[in-house]
């Protein structure tokens, strides 16, 4: 079964940086798209970016310049790298390959002073 787990969230200022990791079962960093997602409370789950599987990066434009979306194949693992954080990046963030496997626990990202 496809596991995706989500980590690395916390409390950050606004302008403040965190970096999560999503650590993937198999083969999954290789084969698949993976992206990160976010959800507000209240809000849908949007994506905010992607990685091929040929490891070309994408980003919403929420979030374009901002973060870094990379892949560690070895680790089977995808981090997204968030810089000049926002209060409006508070989310919960998710990630998940496309087509999508079951949705993990996500980690919560808090961006306050």
């Amino acid at each position: 079964q496809v596991q995706l787990v989500e980590s690395g969230g916390g409390l950050v200022q606004p302008g403040g940086s965190l970096r999560l990791s999503c650590a993937a079962s198999g083969s999954i960093i290789r084969t698949s798209t993976v992206r990160w997602y976010r959800q507000a409370p209240g809000k849908q789950r949007d994506w905010v970016a992607g990685i091929s599987s040929g490891g070309t990066p994408y980003y919403a434009d929420s979030v374009k310049g901002r973060f870094i979306i990379s892949r560690d194949s070895a680790k089977n693992t995808v981090y997204l790298q968030m810089n000049s954080l926002k209060p409006e990046d508070t989310a919960v963030y998710y990630c998940n390959k496309i087509p999508p496997a079951s949705w993990g626990q996500g980690t919560q990202v808090t961006v306050s002073s």
